[in-house]
């Protein structure tokens, strides 16, 4: 029986191998392969089978899993998101001037000033040519190690550095990975890759003429490790939290789904970005999928308005430091419990009925329950679970784990808190009395 220890434990064996969307759907899908999951490739025509447990992936960024219980008591759902605010790589990024550096694009609402003076990898999606047998191929590729940094300005050169001083993403940025002081050392990135995806794969051999790398996705990353820290193990640091931690614990929830009933978790990319990409929310793979494992259009709306989502993403804990930045009746403390988002303009899609229902799930396996309202002059910011709701017109509320430093290249999340989010999302797919009014 899994306990807060070896979850937690757990979590940060997942963020640790998980450094790209696509390194993240990976791990997943060798959790579901091992639990007994089906893969149903989206190209293929499908075979549902009531009691069946099933996943399917889009792009190798998404991934949709469920379980075929009974879909006319509505079906349990649990979104979250793949991605998070990094530097990615852009297609001709080389930039030699003594030292080989990278141009980097930003990726979502990135908080820069903690990417300087990092031990920095690169991980993500290599596309290549085999020239033996001329076939297009795809790779996951982490280089696992620090091979890059951006250092710091020294205040000797920037004395109001600790008073103003902006970033310029364009100009500041580029990771340097060596020193080029001769013509011994490649300047090509995408030979790089090449030289490291056969170092990494021993079946393509060692000659790295033998492959062409034509492009990828790639982001850059901090490679120290995920941790538990605070004087009496209260936090977890990590980057990524923002939502590789949600992922996490719906993927262990959807684990224990009691087989009678209808559940699914639904783990999309390109929320930092806005979701509007054929693997994003407001893309059209959940709904797709609705459509083939309920194909009647008329009884597939009535099983949609019985069911309910679950839109996990993390919350803004009060900050100590910086309290007049929250409201201060909705400043959710970490470990205090999972936070229900509100929002009056629908930034976040939770309704009187769908937060009172999750409430009533955190009573039943005695879990704090917390509410997050942003202060009124200050913007919102939003989630899949408007889009979700909006595109597929199912209920739908946001809730997430309170976190400091969110978008930072290490985020703080409570210990206690994934945990708890866990057990209730648990109770959501085990029919602990039927969320229903």
């Amino acid at each position: 029986m899994i306990d807060k220890n070896s979850f937690n434990q757990q979590l940060l064996d997942f963020l640790q191998a998980s450094p790209s969307p696509f390194h993240a759907v990976k791990q997943m899908t060798e959790r579901l392969d091992g639990a007994g999951f089906e893969y149903l490739a989206e190209s293929q025509t499908w075979s549902i089978k009531p009691g069946g447990r099933y996943y399917t992936t889009r792009n190798g960024s998404s991934l949709i899993a469920f379980t075929a219980g009974d879909f006319n008591q509505g079906i349990r759902m649990v979104g979250a998101h793949t991605d998070s605010p990094c530097l990615m790589v852009k297609p001709q990024p080389e930039i030699v001037k003594n030292y080989l550096q990278v141009g980097v694009e930003v990726y979502g609402g990135v908080l820069l000033n903690p990417w300087f003076d990092r031990d920095l990898s690169l991980a993500g999606r290599v596309v290549y040519r085999d020239l033996a047998s001329g076939e297009l191929k795809q790779s996951l590729l982490d280089f696992g190690r620090a091979i890059a940094t951006i250092p710091s300005l020294a205040i000797h050169l920037d004395r109001e550095a600790n008073n103003s001083h902006s970033i310029n993403p364009q100009t500041d940025t580029p990771p340097i990975l060596c020193t080029i002081l001769d013509d011994q050392r490649s300047r090509d990135f995408r030979q790089l890759l090449a030289t490291e995806l056969l170092a990494q794969n021993g079946e393509l051999g060692d000659d790295p003429a033998t492959i062409a790398v034509l492009d990828y996705e790639l982001c850059f990353y901090d490679t120290q490790p995920p941790a538990i820290v605070g004087l009496h193990n209260d936090f977890i640091a990590s980057a990524r939290l923002d939502n590789l931690l949600s992922c996490f614990t719906g993927l262990q929830a959807l684990l224990h789904a009691d087989e009678l009933q209808a559940s699914l978790l639904v783990c999309t990319d390109h929320e930092e970005v806005g979701s509007a990409s054929a693997c994003g929310a407001q893309g059209p793979m959940l709904a797709s999928l609705l459509a083939r494992i309920i194909p009647d259009a008329s009884e597939c709306s009535r099983i949609i308005t019985r069911s309910l989502m679950v839109s996990a993403d993390n919350a803004h804990g009060i900050h100590p430091n910086y309290t007049n930045k929250h409201d201060a009746n909705h400043g959710p403390i970490l470990n205090g419990g999972p936070v229900i988002k509100i929002n009056a303009n629908q930034r976040y899609a939770t309704n009187s009925v769908t937060a009172s229902l999750f409430r009533d799930l955190c009573r039943q396996v005695d879990v704090p329950v917390q509410s997050f309202v942003t202060r009124t002059d200050l913007a919102c910011g939003s989630t899949i679970g408007p889009i979700t709701s909006s595109e597929i017109g199912v209920p739908t509320l946001d809730v997430g784990i309170p976190t400091f430093a969110m978008h930072s290249i290490r985020e703080l999340a409570g210990s206690d808190d994934a945990w708890s989010l866990f057990k209730v999302l648990r109770a959501l797919y085990t029919q602990i009395e039927a969320p229903c009014l």
